[in-house]
């Protein structure tokens, strides 16, 4: 028989004990964080690269955190007089090695300014594949150094039909809508290279004959109203 008062002082006694191993069990835990906490450092997040996206809904390589300042003008890439010649043989391979920066279809963009224009230059072509490559060979390097944002259509008409110039023209400015928000057109003739390259192929406030001095005609215009060969229009 239990004597009064008994179950009471065991209940007393459990819940003493009770407290007593809860409170260690929080110091215990509490003291380890303190411990840990001091070594632990967050890892760095991780490198992303950023994209800024052409009209066309191409993707190029950008950095949108870091404005990119206009190229100057005239830029000062340029060199002057060239000496331009047609002896050597043109592989389209060793162009293309020898202009690393190309993207794919013939566009360049200048990686340290941002271009003032936005250059599609129209060939139409029929049959003149070795005119393509010397034009190719010279014109890259030349519009790079005048650092425009362009794009190369070579507009190709097959057949034996009468050659149609203007027409290939409109296809040429039409496709080239359809891939970049192009703000200058400059339509050239696959045989004509500049001697200089402060010749810019670049628009104007009003359209602007870029070929007005050609070897084949005594570098002189043909007759007054002449505007073939090489013209830029916006």
């Amino acid at each position: 028989m239990e004597l009064p008062g008994s179950s009471l002082q065991k209940a007393c006694r459990l819940l003493v004990v009770f407290c007593a191993l809860h409170l260690s069990a929080v110091l215990f835990y509490y003291l380890r964080g303190n411990t840990v906490g001091h070594d632990w450092s967050p890892e760095p997040p991780p490198r992303i690269q950023t994209f800024a996206r052409r009209e066309s809904g191409t993707l190029y390589p950008g950095n949108i955190s870091k404005p990119v300042a206009d190229c100057p003008d005239p830029s000062p890439l340029l060199l002057g007089p060239l000496h331009v010649e047609f002896s050597q043989v043109v592989n389209l391979k060793n162009v293309e090695k020898e202009n690393p920066e190309l993207r794919e279809g013939g566009h360049h963009t200048p990686k340290d300014c941002k271009a003032l224009q936005k250059v599609a230059i129209i060939i139409p072509f029929r049959n003149r594949d070795e005119h393509l490559k010397y034009w190719l060979l010279y014109l890259h390097p030349i519009l790079q150094r005048q650092q425009l944002d362009y794009g190369i259509y070579v507009i190709n008409q097959g057949g034996e039909e009468t050659f149609n110039r203007a027409k290939l023209l409109n296809v040429g400015f039409t496709e080239a809508l359809k891939e970049y928000d192009y703000d200058c057109f400059v339509f050239s003739d696959v045989d004509l290279i500049p001697m200089d390259d402060r010749n810019i192929y670049k628009c104007y406030d009003q359209p602007r004959h870029l070929s007005v001095s050609m070897d084949k005609f005594g570098f002189r215009l043909p007759y007054n109203q002449y505007f073939g060969g090489v013209s830029a229009l916006s």
